[in-house]
């Protein structure tokens, strides 16, 4: 008797996905609830395991291809299952055992490539062979797979690096004469885009074509924000187990500016605008795989502490891959920061459905007019990209205006005026 391995409901709007990498071949044994493929949406990877114990019969969708929900991925054969669940968890810990036994062959690779090597993370099997065959440095090639893992495609590329760059030092005559092709092709490098670059790209554009999108500007003194952190830092910091960052204050003064300007925090639906009297605040994270946008719901009823502690949850997760459909769905109003990246200014593009993204940036001293005298000040730019659609010129700058004085004034986001 087989069991089908289907595609599970995918989230939120979210009706396909692509096979990213399937951990198991034909033939082989598996456990329930051992995971068989990973699945990459258009929002995070879902993760899809054993529904039975038994041996993988078929694999119908290979990597690479676009499944819908509902779909067969592959077949399990139960005759050679357990029938009990002792010889279950026998299966579970024989499988356990394996992959221990599988990590202990790659590190044993992983010291035979290179003794002096002080790198401790995993490298896949196929990755090790091309490392160990090509006398490579694992502390110098960078790992694209999960949790840092050294992949064959990496080290596959980091062969390339190498050749490229013996041959730039030798006569480049010989080098096209014997290598030609080789080395055109090293000069270029085609790679499909992942689903999550590839709806990246989509949804923006979509922004784009839809919306209305204009963007207001402001700046910001920093220096009473500065202040307040360098003075409770260190008891903040010892209180809660985390750091006290700007973005905590952002979410605060951004929700206060909202309940100003309603239209900001609504979207659009058909010829209704649906307003909403919550706070879902999306802060954008950027990552190796593209630019993801978890949530912080109910974000007024957070502390400063609550504020920090998710988005640092958040943002490890998101890093990491393991954000879940929840996690990436709704949000009413979204923040980006290109300032960690030492950006001065941009514009942000909208997150669809949602009418308005405030987009914060580095902080320079400037000089800066105060009391009528110019004084060196920390100084950030601001910018608000608005659907015009639903938010007038008058609410955008009211609100960049409410922003800039409560933070300019944080006792103000305490006592909410």
């Amino acid at each position: 008797m087989s069991s089908d391995v289907i595609v599970p409901q995918l989230g939120e709007s979210v009706t396909e996905a692509s096979v990213a990498k399937w951990h198991k071949n034909i033939g082989d044994q598996v456990v329930i609830d051992e995971l068989l493929v990973e699945l990459e949406t258009d929002k995070i990877t879902v993760e899809v395991s054993a529904v039975q114990s038994g041996t993988l019969k078929n694999i119908m969708k290979k990597e690479g291809e676009v499944v819908e929900i509902g779909a067969v991925l592959c077949q399990i054969d139960e005759s050679n299952a357990s029938s009990n669940s002792s010889s279950d968890t026998t299966n579970k810990v024989d499988a356990i055992n394996t992959k221990d036994t599988q990590a202990q062959d790659t590190r044993g690779a992983h010291e035979e490539i290179n003794e002096n090597s002080s790198v401790d993370r995993a490298i896949s099997p196929s990755g090790a062979k091309v490392i160990r065959e090509n006398n490579l440095n694992p502390s110098q090639i960078k790992g694209t797979g999960r949790d840092g893992r050294i992949t064959e495609y990496d080290a596959k590329s980091a062969v390339n690096a190498q050749i490229v760059s013996t041959t730039s030092s030798s006569n480049a005559e010989s080098a096209q004469s014997n290598d030609k092709n080789y080395n055109l092709a090293a000069r270029e490098e085609k790679i499909k885009m992942t689903r999550l670059r590839q709806t990246i790209a989509k949804r923006l554009k979509d922004s784009q074509n839809t919306a209305a999108i204009l963007t207001t500007f402001n700046e910001i003194d920093m220096s009473f924000v500065i202040n307040i952190r360098k003075k409770y830092q260190e008891k903040f910091q010892k209180k809660y187990g985390i750091k006290l960052g700007f973005m905590s204050f952002f979410v605060k003064a951004a929700i206060e500016a909202l309940k100003e300007v309603r239209d900001l925090n609504a979207e659009i639906d058909g010829e209704h605008i649906i307003y909403k009297n919550y706070y879902d605040i999306g802060v954008a994270v950027g990552t190796e795989q593209g630019l993801v946008v978890p949530i912080i719901r109910d974000a007024d009823f957070m502390s400063f502490a609550d504020i920090e502690t998710k988005i640092v949850e958040l943002g490890k997760k998101a890093k990491e891959g393991k954000l879940s459909i929840n996690e990436m769905s709704g949000g009413t109003f979204s923040i980006t920061n290109g300032g960690i990246y030492g950006s001065m200014l941009s514009t942000p593009i909208i997150n669809p459905p949602q009418s308005g993204i405030l987009g914060m940036h580095n902080i320079v001293e400037r000089p800066f007019v105060v009391c009528g005298e110019i004084k060196i000040r920390p100084i950030m730019y601001v910018a608000l990209s608005y659907d015009h659609r639903i938010v007038d010129g008058k609410g955008a700058v009211t609100f960049l205006v409410r922003l800039k004085e409560m933070i300019e004034n944080p006792e103000r986001i305490v006592i909410g005026i």
